[in-house]
């Protein structure tokens, strides 16, 4: 794939808060979506996947679409974010894997030599037409509300393959780290060509910003993430510096990796509920001090959203304070929504967080 900037179709949406709050403005009220808020929690979203595998529903445009907007039109959420997976451009490109229900990403050959790195497929941009052709769709059926595309991460691309699927303690991953330190790099080269193109498919296709999700990176030390990981992220997330979108960077326990994250590229800073938001901020600022304030996204523990509501409501103004230290805050979870959440609680929570006032300390 080149790598000239890409050219969007996306809408004009200046007064979005979500993408005010993401350049660090102050917007008309804070904006929150969730993060699997598109998903199983969402009886709409049972009925239409009914006898539908995941990787089916991924590429059939249509089915994405309603997916997608689905709690957009429940929950009144200032964002939607494309129903994918991480795993959609690798299956796209032609690695035989599935998404087998209850454990997740599969991988029918692991990836663990030189030779296996040589043998992946790239990806060419019409392999994932029908992701382009859903966000096109959306764009339509979502008025101004923000659409956000998605891609994972170098290192949690590569601990599926390394794997062969998920993993508790990313043994072999981190064995093939340290003993094969020049394979690995090739590894998250290439991975780091998937995801670069993907986005970049959503970026012509339309969307207004874009998550890069790590989830696995907390299993890493500082040092490991810096010399193994760094290197390759900061490359998909500067490779899309010029195309004028705000670039998330999620992972999960990722509180010590946080100033690394930032510099990695990334206007926004995703934060999960292991670490306060203000102190999260003083990390950013730290990792960059000539910066501007840093954006910070997050971070209610999803399993809050089953306590009692003044409970829930004492967290949600707790998140909202805390998020005053920062240049910008885009309220959220601190990972994904629990299937077995109640919908009514995530449509609380957003009305919630919309009846408090944005701004600084």
């Amino acid at each position: 794939m080149t790598n000239t900037a890409p050219v969007s179709a996306r809408r004009d949406l200046p007064e979005a808060p979500l993408l005010v709050a993401a350049h660090g403005g102050t917007p008309s009220r804070i904006p929150v979506w969730f993060m699997r808020q598109a998903g199983r929690s969402l009886p709409e979203y049972r009925r239409v996947r009914e006898g539908v595998a995941m990787l089916d529903a991924c590429m059939t445009p249509e089915l994405v679409c309603e997916i997608t907007a689905q709690p957009v039109r429940r929950h009144k959420v200032d964002a939607a974010i494309l129903f994918s997976d991480i795993v959609v451009p690798l299956k796209a490109a032609g690695v035989d894997l599935d998404i087998v229900p209850g454990t997740g990403p599969v991988v029918a050959s692991p990836v663990r030599s030189a030779r296996d790195v040589a043998a992946l497929p790239e990806l060419e941009p019409t392999q994932v037409a029908p992701v382009a052709e859903a966000i096109g769709l959306l764009l339509g059926e979502l008025g101004d509300t923000p659409l956000i595309g998605f891609a994972g991460a170098p290192f949690t691309l590569a601990s599926y393959l390394i794997e062969g699927g998920p993993s508790r303690n990313h043994e072999r991953t981190k064995a093939l780290m340290h003993s094969d330190p020049e394979t690995w790099h090739a590894l998250l080269g290439r991975l780091s060509d998937v995801a670069l193109g993907f986005l970049r498919v959503q970026i012509e296709a339309g969307v207004d910003a874009v998550q890069l999700f790590d989830s696995w990176s907390g299993a890493l030390s500082e040092r490991d993430y810096r010399e193994f990981v760094l290197p390759h992220s900061t490359r998909v997330l500067t490779g899309l510096a010029d195309a004028g979108v705000p670039r998330i960077h999620f992972g999960v326990g990722t509180g010590e990796l946080l100033g690394a994250m930032r510099q990695a590229g990334a206007d926004v800073v995703g934060v999960d509920w292991r670490i306060p938001l203000d102190t999260a901020v003083r990390r950013l600022r730290q990792a960059v001090p000539d910066g501007p304030a840093p954006v910070v996204q997050g971070n209610l523990d999803p399993a809050l959203l089953f306590a009692e509501g003044p409970a829930l409501e004492r967290e949600v103004n707790r998140i909202v304070a805390e998020g005053r230290a920062a240049g910008g805050h885009i309220f959220n979870l601190g990972h994904g929504v629990l299937p077995d959440t109640d919908p009514d609680v995530i449509t609380r929570v957003t009305e919630l967080v919309h009846g408090l006032q944005p701004g600084a300390e």
